[in-house]
């Protein structure tokens, strides 16, 4: 079992045996101090516990509890142990308390704080103690994070020797890559595991949680294409503050660790909003096929009719972290349509069967991704995905790209919605900008509102 599994687990089972047996305290004082009648270790007492408990796990999970408990800190475990409690004593109390008899309204202020009492008290104290825990194990010696420096100059030595002076470190450090040549002092007191060239097998030999960027000035120039490579939506990414005017307006910066850096994020959808952003994606999809069952038999006879050759037309593209996976459309081009090799549609594209010219201004022909989204491969809104063919001449030009691929592709997108389908490499950049935005500000709202205009676009039939 890895640490971060034990841990998760950890913080799991502590939130389990707490959930339960809060719960169970607050039911016997109810019935034995507060109502007065004998308590009873009855079958709906065990039933109305387990619910109970589930239901507070479920809610954690949503959260995000669970998502990276290995960045934990004291503070967050109380704000969002606060928070939670908070919510779901009154969910809970609605639910379940409110149609107890009572003398007064003072009786049940009274039920609820003495629910939300019990049940924060315990949860924070297990909690604090499995945070600090953890937080003493990360600080011991060949525990932290496994760190990598990117960078061999003379700034890079002199962010290194500050780093280890902090107290409370919790970086192990592995190593470093160079840009260019490397510092010898700095060889002395860290591995040089290579030129930057080769970061991904780094990354992957050494399996780096976290990256410093200890860049020289001079070497700001290459900034973009550093985070291009490494930001893969999993690594932790910290820069100097004094870098900020140069990171602003493609990354966004939280917490500051001391006066020395800050992290880099290029995602910021809240984890919580990450887990609903799933589960939606899920339920719609599946009422989606089961309401869209009649036209996918009318959309199956039209396009069987339209021209000789398949009805779905199954096409390799490049999902989240660069997987590859088959993406499911209605054949809207006559069959052999790329002999000659990839290419892309325009509007007046004669491969473009009659059926599939009406059905790709509608979207229609986009439907059957409801299957993608199922299957995990895809996500309802996100940046659509392209084949690696066309990735690869966009990347050429611009490395940002990259970033696209950290999160799953979506059925329609925001650049989808303000600029349609790309005719070449040219135009699929100006599309990306509109991607990288919305990676950039991602939110369920953003999500809700893409959805919105997606929908205009069906029914008006006015898709590029």
């Amino acid at each position: 079992m890895s640490r971060s599994s034990f841990w998760r687990t950890a913080f799991f089972v502590g939130d389990l045996l707490t959930a339960f047996f809060s719960w169970s305290i607050f039911y016997f004082l109810r019935q034995a101090y507060i109502e007065k009648i004998p308590f009873k270790a009855d079958i709906k007492f065990i039933e109305g516990t387990l619910l109970v408990t589930v239901l507070w796990m479920l809610f954690y999970t949503i959260q995000g509890t669970y998502a990276d408990p290995k960045r934990t800190t004291r503070f967050s475990v109380l704000r969002l142990t606060f928070i939670s409690s908070f919510v779901g004593t009154v969910i809970l109390f609605l639910g379940l308390i409110l149609d107890d008899q009572v003398n007064s309204y003072q009786d049940y202020y009274f039920r609820l704080l003495l629910l939300f009492g019990i049940h924060f008290g315990s949860t924070i104290f297990v909690r604090l103690f499995l945070a600090t825990r953890l937080i003493a194990h990360l600080r011991k010696p060949g525990c932290g994070f496994k760190t990598l420096l990117i960078g061999g100059s003379e700034k890079a030595v002199e962010i290194y020797q500050e780093l280890t002076l902090l107290p409370n470190n919790t970086h192990d450090y592995v190593g470093f890559v160079q840009l260019n040549g490397s510092d010898k002092s700095l060889e002395k007191q860290l591995p040089l595991l290579g030129h930057f060239s080769a970061i991904q097998h780094v990354l992957n030999e050494h399996h780096i949680e976290e990256v410093i960027l200890a860049i020289d000035s001079t070497e700001h120039s290459k900034l973009r294409e550093i985070l291009a490579k490494i930001d893969n939506g999993k690594l932790k990414i910290k820069a100097l503050p004094d870098m900020s005017d140069l990171l602003f307006g493609f990354v966004r910066h939280t917490d500051i660790y001391g006066a020395l850096l800050i992290d880099v994020v290029s995602d910021g959808m809240p984890k919580w909003q990450q887990i609903v952003k799933r589960l939606i994606d899920v339920l719609a999809s599946c009422v989606a096929v089961i309401l869209l069952i009649p036209f996918y038999i009318l959309a199956a006879i039209s396009v069987k009719f339209s021209s000789k050759g398949p009805i779905f037309y199954l096409q390799e593209r490049i999902g989240l972290n660069g997987k590859p996976f088959k993406i499911i459309k209605f054949r809207t081009m006559y069959v052999n349509a790329e002999a000659a090799g990839p290419q892309l549609s325009s509007s007046d594209d004669p491969r473009i069967t009659p059926i599939g010219r009406w059905m790709r201004k509608t979207r229609l022909d986009e439907f059957p991704q409801f299957i993608n989204v199922i299957l995990g491969q895809m996500s309802l809104v996100g940046p659509r995905p392209e084949r690696k063919f066309f990735i690869d001449q966009i990347v050429e030009r611009e490395s940002q790209y990259l970033h696209l691929t950290n999160v799953r592709p979506g059925i329609t997108s925001w650049g989808q919605v303000k600029y349609g389908y790309a005719e070449n490499v040219d135009q699929m950049l100006q599309r990306m900008k509109f991607d990288l935005l919305y990676l950039k500000n991602r939110s369920l709202a953003l999500d809700f509102k893409i959805m919105f205009h997606t929908v205009a676009i069906i029914f008006k039939a006015k898709g590029k």
